[in-house]
């Protein structure tokens, strides 16, 4: 298994667990992730919006569907959907650059519907 597949996966299984402590082990102070409420830099700016992910999916009724996951040299790509009792993500990605043993660069897209 390469780094990237190494920290991609541990990633997706800290996220799906909800452990912030876990999600912020794959990033240091270089990390920057975009998403469409803005750059994030840094481990604090970061953890900020882990934590307000973490609000709205750790509740009984989240789902996520993870539908693809790729991962090309020190690129990871995952396609997912999910629903959350404030949100419908009906389509959702996100593409990670992973040149070592942290993510440094991570995007977000995807068409979200509120309920």
């Amino acid at each position: 298994m390469s780094t990237t597949e190494r920290v991609l996966d541990h990633h997706l299984e800290a996220f799906e667990t909800q452990d912030l402590e876990a999600v912020m082990v794959d990033y240091d102070e270089s990390s920057t992730v975009v998403t469409n409420m803005g750059a994030f830099h840094g481990l604090e700016e970061i953890e900020g919006l882990f934590t307000e992910l973490f609000a709205e999916f750790d509740v009984p009724d989240a789902e996520i569907n993870m539908h693809q996951t790729t991962v090309e040299g020190e690129f990871g790509y995952i396609v997912w959907d999910a629903e959350t009792p404030e949100n419908v993500y009906e389509f959702a990605t996100d593409t990670f650059h992973i040149p070592g043993d942290i993510i440094e660069f991570q995007t977000f897209a995807g068409k979200i519907e509120p309920k």
